[in-house]
């Protein structure tokens, strides 16, 4: 399939808040978003597999992780924030979809910047790690925080729920804890239930569904070795999943070309020049080490052949339809002086990779003013 560029992803989340939540391929989800607004490049095996360090690819580490202590247990933190001059992505670590540290993230988003992307999934910890009989806990839970971001968070706010990908039979993972070995054999079948109970709610809730499983059910071989985790091929398909979805809930089209997630060097050595940007998220505290930490070796990129880089199920004709569809609006001049008045329609027909969304959201520059500093309770950002 086409994955989106960093000119294309760059224009989209212009003057955007991207929240992602959830464990630690949500994290691999956040930390490609975060390399492809910067560069044209692919995550590497060691950066995929590495979790907690200091600084990645100019993120800053905001609380837990290395600052505290390293751990495989459910209260395991991690939050990780991304600024730029015209973009502003964060990350948390989560592995309850409703808990005491949700409800202090929830009132983050309260009291603080609201989001104008909300990236979240959390199912495998939630169905393994607190309860043998999950069903009705979970369920519970999934209410409680849809409820709660429904309240929060406005009307603009796009909330994409992802389902869960597919397991492997044999997993193994940091979440798999010596104690809850034996469920290994049925942790797959749970997921498919789980992934139906979450989607139909979250679809009652009037959220966006993409469903992931769905997506790779013919993409096995770009599973690692641990049978939990993705390699860089899998997870540039799922940035461009994403944001296909969300330009298509703004309703707006991407004309720039695209390029293809196919045969390519993943660990590639090219450098592309970015422009100094003057640092309009102000008052940021980024942490001066970059040290990195590296758990053990769990998980490698799968050694692809040839014939198994195409995500392509069936070889689709040539598509020239983009030469109809309007450019994006310029970005904001004269340092956010006022949001751009419309964006071109988008074609239905630009993206059939795509999971529907049930509402068309109003696509708007949330920076237009500049905001009084806002301290969330985790720690000096905004």
């Amino acid at each position: 399939m086409k994955c989106v560029s960093h000119q294309q992803v760059s224009q989209l989340l212009h003057n955007k808040f991207i929240v992602v939540l959830g464990d630690s391929i949500q994290r691999s989800v956040y930390k490609d978003l975060v390399l492809l607004l910067q560069k044209e490049k692919y995550l590497t095996p060691r950066q995929l597999r590495t979790k907690g360090e200091m600084s990645f690819e100019q993120d800053c580490l905001v609380e837990g992780g290395r600052l505290s202590q390293m751990h495989n247990g459910t209260d395991y933190r991690e939050v990780r924030q991304f600024q730029s001059a015209h973009h502003l992505v964060r990350f948390y670590f989560v592995t309850r979809i409703y808990s005491r540290y949700m409800q202090s993230i929830l009132e983050d988003f309260r009291h603080g910047l609201k989001p104008d992307v909300v990236i979240v999934n959390s199912c495998v910890w939630d169905i393994s790690r607190y309860f043998s009989d999950w069903i009705g806990d979970y369920k519970e839970n999934l209410h409680k925080f849809f409820d709660e971001l429904h309240e929060i968070l406005p009307e603009e706010s796009l909330v994409i729920w992802s389902l869960t990908m597919p397991l492997g039979e044999r997993i193994r993972g940091g979440f798999l804890v010596p104690e809850i070995e034996h469920k290994t054999s049925q942790l797959r079948q749970d997921v498919i239930e789980a992934n139906f109970y979450s989607g139909t709610l979250a679809d009652t809730y009037g959220l966006d569904v993409l469903d992931l499983h769905f997506q790779f059910r013919f993409s096995l071989h770009h599973r690692t070795k641990d049978g939990v985790h993705w390699n860089a091929l899998a997870h540039r398909r799922i940035t461009s999943l994403l944001l296909q979805h969300t330009a298509q809930a703004w309703g707006v089209v991407m004309p720039c070309p695209l390029t293809t997630v196919g045969m390519c060097q993943v660990e590639s050595a090219s450098y592309y020049y970015d422009p100094p940007l003057t640092n309009y998220f102000t008052d940021m505290e980024r942490h001066p080490s970059k040290g990195r930490y590296c758990h053990s070796e769990e998980f490698f990129s799968d050694s692809l052949p040839s014939g198994y880089l195409n995500f392509e199920n069936k070889p689709q004709p040539p598509r020239y339809r983009y030469d109809a569809a309007g450019p994006y609006r310029p970005a904001l001049k004269n340092g956010f002086d006022r949001p751009p008045h419309r964006f071109e329609p988008y074609n239905d027909h630009d993206s059939h990779y795509v999971m529907r969304s049930r509402h068309t959201r109003h696509h708007y520059a949330p920076y237009t003013h500049h905001r009084p500093n806002q301290h969330g309770r985790h720690g000096g950002y905004h």
